[in-house]
């Protein structure tokens, strides 16, 4: 018990350093900044590999679905998350509404927080009632939305062509997305078939709980440390 204990703390510690390192590289902010007027492709691939890489839109996500067996719920619960972070990417960019990066990033932290929580009972064990998880996925869609926002606002683009960029990133994002839960879905429905999953779901929830926690406390750290603007 000690053991695997400490391999999921060493795993949450690893993953929470994961967490803080997909902002737009320096090369892809570069190339993207050098164009003027649409460029579909290149930010379909932007945004693709911004989800692909952004662990904490991922990570909230795996909570999501982790008890979901119907492809209808898992449609369904995706679906609202989708609607959420677009209104907000959108809003953001092209409607100019800005908001402070570290603290958007630390409520997507305690989005995973919450989820992973809510996968193991925790509210209903502990306050005796049950959110509706539906408008709390939708609501946190909102949040990973301006988080995405954030990381595009910081990048001098050219406003020729931009609403057409921005409506490929968020394609793009919606692809990584689907490649990313695709690889998912077939992970776990292939764990849900092996022995020990549910003795297991416990240990990997309150990992992934920890995990929130990490990234959420980098990110009020940040607050402090690097301004508040």
């Amino acid at each position: 018990m000690v053991n695997r204990n400490v391999w999921i703390l060493a795993l949450a510690i690893l993953f929470a350093g994961l967490l803080s390192a997909h902002d737009v590289s320096k090369q892809d902010a570069s190339f993207v900044q050098s164009l003027d007027g649409a460029a579909i492709v290149p930010f379909i691939y932007l945004g693709a590999k911004h989800m692909v890489t952004g662990y904490d839109h991922l990570a909230f996500l795996v909570g999501v679905i982790f008890f979901l067996y119907r492809l209808k719920d898992i449609v369904l619960y995706v679906s609202l998350f989708t609607i959420g972070h677009s209104i907000t990417l959108l809003a953001g960019v092209l409607g100019g509404i800005h908001a402070n990066s570290y603290i958007t990033d630390a409520i997507i932290g305690f989005s995973v927080v919450y989820k992973a929580f809510d996968n193991i009972g925790g509210f209903q064990k502990l306050f005796g009632f049950q959110p509706n998880t539906k408008i709390a996925v939708l609501i946190f869609g909102l949040f990973h939305g301006f988080g995405l926002a954030t990381k595009l606002q910081q990048l001098d683009l050219s406003r020729n062509g931009l609403v057409t960029n921005i409506l490929s990133f968020n394609v793009g994002v919606e692809i990584g997305q689907v490649l990313a839960l695709t690889g998912v879905l077939l992970m776990l429905s292939f764990w849900r078939t092996r022995k020990g999953f549910f003795d297991y779901a416990l240990a990997t929830n309150t990992a992934l709980m920890a995990v929130g926690f990490l990234l959420a406390g980098y990110q009020i750290a940040g607050y402090f440390v690097m301004g508040r603007s």
